[in-house]
């Protein structure tokens, strides 16, 4: 069989905030492949970019107070980390904010420009007058037009489910300022994926995605494919579109363009790849892409239009997956169970978590649950159990009766041929991305193993007199047997495949390596390759990841030194270290919506808040935690205000309240956020 060259990307992950399990889904699925790929003697080439454009960017940036392309960067250098301790390898981990993907979207926006595939019309948008900037549907909050329930989006409601536009919004305002958005028209740039009606019907029933998928999207075919709006107006952190000033790619554009880019980035450094060979129109490599179901529109629909409009080849295969689920519910952060990459590197080895996703995932784009006490006796039994059982149960006879060196004689011939065998079933199962059939197959055989094992007693033999070369073979046979194993689960286990290397003295294992068997052959201490997962770790994780509040802070503290020089307030002596309950039963706390926030000109650390606590009108409060948060993130939120505060004028106003807040400070610190049901007015008891 010749070697196939291979192309393999997954989602771009988007460069505002860290890796989570969620994420993680994908990419240790994407590792699988790849690495199977690689072992089987194929030329596969992995690449990745943080998604780095759009207006979220922007806000997640000023809200640090930096610019965009620090932001990026900072990321980055977290993800590139998070990454490499999951065994996440990558060929190249790029950014879409690179000159390759500017230089290559430019060109496949001109191709389709000059094809007559992009039009323009103006649009009227809304326009948060504050922030001079137009408003996409998810930065509108205000009342559901159908039902009346406040804080919905500016696209649907959460609370009846109704759709609607914007502009039915009653009491609309910018989720970014707080601002009412007026209505304003400017000119849009649109991909005409109409032009490609033909095309895509063709495409989506060639075998490249799967029937379930083909199905969806057949509902966008029949009912008539509308123009794409690829353009948003400045500000906004992205490529600007050659020819029209003001005007930027819209993310989505240059985002699975990033692909290319990334590939071409590292085309430049490698001798061995070259661009056109993998991008041109007839290219016989292949293309492969990695992808969560909610981006299957983009992935099978625009971006195989823009491809084949602008003269490149369209993606081999686009492998779909679903969410994941932890104890059968959506991640959350109340319950712990949103969790980042980097609280689960700090419990928990990494491996565990590939090889639990490995039993999990198929071929299908169901959703996988991550069930804390399976994924706790799932690894105990399997790994631990099973697998690294099979070789502590035999390298200590080989060390010490033996020499560390392995007999010339397969004591169990027909056993290690079942298992050479099955090398051709579960290499069907890692190319199909079927790893959970591919783990029971793995699986199976370590029991039989095992079964061997308990049937031949080595422990029984080595007491024996003259029993000492029955021994020497069922020990070895039983190393081999292990050494299989390892080469089945490499993909999955790289690390562990490592140490296993290590003890067995061979070189890195390939799959052809499954034909073949060690006799005569010296080996090195047996070390043990995993431990068992301990649930009190677990429990440790979970409670990590919550958002555990340690002790209230006062944010004042920040405005105090904000105002010193015309408050009264600073000039009285610090609370006393002790008060009693009486003195603690006076203070009046309210649960208070945050209707507005914006920057105090001139203060450093301070913001504004407009607070509703079920008064005849807001309160407005001084709250020192501008480090932490940009304003719109704020707006709609509940949080814990002490209501029975005297005001205290300041230089940039009248303070009437005080929020609380809690964390060591800087941009760790939380306002205290009750629940989402709660009421304005209400009293925390």
């Amino acid at each position: 069989m010749s070697q196939r060259k291979i192309l393999v990307t997954s989602a771009l992950p988007y460069a505002n905030g860290p890796l989570h399990m969620g994420h993680l889904v994908e990419y240790i699925q994407t590792d699988i492949w790849v690495r199977f790929q690689k072992l089987s003697g194929n030329k596969c080439t992995y690449v990745c970019a943080d998604d780095a454009h759009g207006t979220a960017i922007s806000l997640h940036a000023e809200k640090q107070g930096i610019t965009p392309e620090e932001s990026v960067a900072r990321i980055n250098v977290e993800r590139v980390k998070d990454f490499g301790e999951f065994h996440v390898e990558f060929d190249n981990y790029h950014s879409t904010h690179s000159e390759e993907n500017r230089q290559l979207s430019e060109s496949i926006y001109l191709a389709l420009k000059e094809k007559g595939h992009i039009a323009s019309r103006n649009i009227v948008q809304a326009y948060d007058p504050e922030k001079n900037m137009f408003l996409a549907d998810r930065y509108i909050k205000g009342e559901c037009p159908k039902c009346g329930a406040k804080d919905q989006y500016g696209d649907n409601c959460e609370a009846c489910g109704a759709t609607y536009s914007p502009a039915e919004l009653k009491n609309a305002r910018s989720a970014i300022s707080g601002a009412t958005p007026i209505e304003k028209e400017s000119e849009h740039f649109f991909f005409k994926l109409s032009d490609f009606d033909g095309f895509l019907k063709e495409w989506t029933r060639s075998g490249t995605i799967s029937d379930e998928i083909a199905n969806k999207l057949a509902e966008w075919l029949d009912t008539g494919l509308q123009d794409w709006d690829i353009s948003r107006d400045a500000p906004y952190f992205g490529f600007e579109i050659p020819g029209e000033p003001g005007k930027y790619f819209y993310v989505w554009l240059d985002a699975p363009i990033g692909y290319m880019a990334a590939f071409e980035n590292l085309c430049a450094r490698r001798d061995d790849l070259d661009f056109d060979d993998y991008w041109k129109k007839d290219s016989q490599c292949e293309v492969h892409h990695f992808i969560g179901k909610d981006i299957v529109n983009f992935h099978c629909l625009f971006w195989p239009a823009m491809l084949h409009g602008a003269n490149y080849r369209t993606p081999t295969r686009v492998n779909v997956h679903g969410y994941l689920t932890v104890n059968g519910e959506k991640m959350s952060k109340s319950r712990g169970t949103f969790i980042t990459a980097r609280t689960y590197l700090e419990h928990l080895d990494p491996e565990y978590l590939r090889y639990y996703y490995a039993a999990k995932l198929s071929s299908r784009i169901d959703d996988l649950d991550l069930n804390t006490d399976d994924f706790i006796q799932r690894v105990n039994s399997d790994l631990v159990g099973k697998v690294v059982n099979i070789a502590s149960r035999n390298a200590g006879f080989i060390k010490k009766r033996f020499d560390s060196t392995l007999s010339a004689t397969d004591i169990a011939p027909a056993l290690t041929a079942e298992f050479q065998a099955a090398a051709s079933r579960i290499s069907d199962c890692y190319e199909g991305r079927d790893f959970g059939k591919a783990m029971r197959e793995i699986m199976a055989l370590a029991d039989k193993a095992n079964a061997w094992i308990d049937e031949v007693k080595p422990w029984v033999v080595a007491k024996q007199e003259g029993k000492d070369q029955e021994l020497h073979d069922i020990c070895s046979t039983g190393i081999n047997l292990f050494r299989l194993l390892m080469i089945y689960l490499k993909p999955v286990l790289p690390a562990m495949a490592e140490k296993a290397e290590a003890f067995l003295n061979v070189e890195p294992l390939t799959w052809q390596d499954s034909q073949h068997i060690l006799t005569d052959h010296g080996v090195n201490n047996f070390t043990p390759l995993m431990t068992r997962v301990e649930s009190d770790k677990v429990a440790a994780m979970i409670e990590a990841s919550k958002e555990v509040l340690a002790k209230m802070s006062e944010a004042a503290k920040e405005t105090e030194k904000e105002a010193a020089s015309s408050s009264q307030w600073l000039e009285k002596e610090p609370v006393a270290d002790e008060i009693t309950f009486d003195d603690f039963a006076k203070v009046d706390l309210r649960i208070a919506k945050i209707v507005n926030a914006e920057h105090v000109e001139g203060a450093g650390k301070l913001l504004r808040l407009t607070l509703d606590i079920g008064e005849d009108k807001p309160r407005n409060v001084f709250a020192g935690i501008k480090s932490a948060y940009a304003p719109e993130a704020l707006v709609g939120k509940h949080t814990v205000m002490v209501a029975n505060l005297a005001p205290r004028k300041m230089k940039f106003g009248v303070s009437e309240g005080m929020v609380l807040a809690a964390g060591p400070g800087g941009k760790e610190l939380w306002i205290l956020e009750p629940h989402e049901g709660a009421q304005p007015g209400m009293r925390v008891m």
